[in-house]
């Protein structure tokens, strides 16, 4: 399970996966000061012990150094985040704390029992990981309160966000699982080397890939276990891309260089796209056999002023030779290019310009669309979607506005 601790490690880190003895913690340092609130040295090895646990590796003296580094800044993080819902006094009750937890566990396939007994084998207090899942409640809870009331999705960007949709849905797509390790300006390209070739040997010794994504990627997946969800090639890096066409599901790929660190991928599914647009459509047509100039202008001016498809039959009433069809449900991709273009961007209900084709001239009104295949998000999940990306960022920006006004010390 994703919380038992790798059966080895090095023999360098024995003494910091070994419990701390009572002499031990009666000269326990200082690690970090936040706004005149200590971390000690205990606090940042037992979160490198969860982090260990939680991604079920066996860690590296270079990965070590990493692991540290995360411990201390997600400690400093989750210090300012704590003290921030002391500052709006908010509280987080017990049992929410016991929730997440039960998921957590629940997740990894386990019950909450199970989790503790890794936790205790492994010399973690629970209080470890109680402390961060209370972090993150609150901040979640803080986040949602300065900022959810004030984000305002428009009707644009949620017909944006479902034209991308459509167009990556009805496309091959490739559900990955990705770690990203950034080159940073203080360990360089070597460093990053390193990490990623440990990372990798790690995955090939049957390390759990969504588990130590979630513990060492650099990517905004990492809070979902690398999942990236499906993605059309298009949506792609181009150096990923071309690894991913030549991979099976179940493959983990090579560390690829991508700019600014280096990728692992794995190919967790691929699927044909499965979307399709569905036009609800009415053709009107006036046959060649009854075509002249004057009824032509007739049937173009009658065209422009739809704006109901019960009428139809009334509207063109007074051009002789003209019918009307009803054609139901067609599928976009079904339609031949020339009449699947001229319906492109129209929106219910329009109708085309008069169309030349071999059955005379002919306008197509669209009276309704909507789309059709597994997954395909309705307006209210979009717009939900695209405030939790404001979201998101919104408490990235707030946490670095924190960092930047906080006294913090490292030592």
């Amino acid at each position: 399970m994703a919380f038992r601790l790798a059966l080895t490690f090095l023999a360098g880190i024995a003494m910091m996966t070994a419990a701390p003895t009572a002499s031990a913690q009666q000269v326990e340092g200082i690690a970090a000061v936040v706004n005149d609130q200590p971390i000690t040295t205990l606090d940042v090895r037992d979160r490198m012990r969860l982090i260990i646990s939680s991604a079920g590796v066996q860690p590296t003296e270079e990965m070590l150094a990493r692991i540290q580094d995360q411990a201390i800044r997600g400690l400093v993080d989750e210090t300012l985040q704590l003290q921030q819902a002391r500052e709006f006094e908010l509280i987080v009750d017990e049992a929410e704390v016991d929730d997440a937890i039960a998921d957590i566990a629940a997740r990894s396939g386990a019950t909450v029992e199970e989790v503790e007994a890794d936790l205790t084998n492994s010399g973690i207090d629970i209080n470890t990981l109680r402390q961060q899942v209370k972090a993150e409640i609150a901040w979640q809870i803080l986040v949602s309160g300065r900022y959810r009331s004030r984000i305002r999705i428009s009707d644009q960007q949620i017909d944006m966000a479902l034209d991308r949709f459509i167009q990556s849905a009805s496309q091959s797509q490739y559900r990955l699982g990705e770690i990203f390790v950034q080159i940073t300006p203080d360990g360089g390209e070597e460093r990053a080397v390193g990490i990623v070739q440990t990372i990798y040997d790690q995955l090939r010794q049957g390390a759990p890939f969504q588990a130590v994504a979630q513990q060492f990627s650099d990517a905004a997946s990492a809070s979902s276990g690398g999942d990236t969800g499906y993605l059309p090639l298009s949506g792609l890096r181009p150096q990923v891309a071309e690894v991913v066409e030549q991979m099976q599901p179940g493959q983990i790929s090579n560390p690829i260089r991508v700019p600014g660190g280096f990728q692992v991928i794995a190919l967790i599914d691929s699927r044909e796209g499965q979307v399709v647009e569905q036009l609800t459509l009415t053709q009107i047509t006036l046959p060649n056999s009854q075509l002249t100039d004057d009824k032509r202008a007739a049937l173009s001016e009658a065209a422009s002023g739809i704006n109901s498809c019960d009428a139809l039959e009334d509207i063109v009433s007074g051009i002789e030779g003209v019918f009307v069809t009803n054609l139901g449900d067609v599928g976009a991709n079904a339609l031949v290019p020339t009449i699947r273009d001229a319906l492109s961007g129209l929106e219910p209900v329009s109708a085309t310009p008069v169309l030349d084709t071999a059955a005379g001239a002919q306008v197509f009104v669209l009276c309704d669309k909507a789309l059709t295949g597994p997954g395909v998000p309705n307006t209210d999940q979009i717009e939900n979607q695209l405030i939790n990306q404001q979201l998101s960022l919104l408490s990235r920006r707030w946490l670095r506005d924190l960092r930047r006004d906080a006294t913090i010390e490292i030592r």
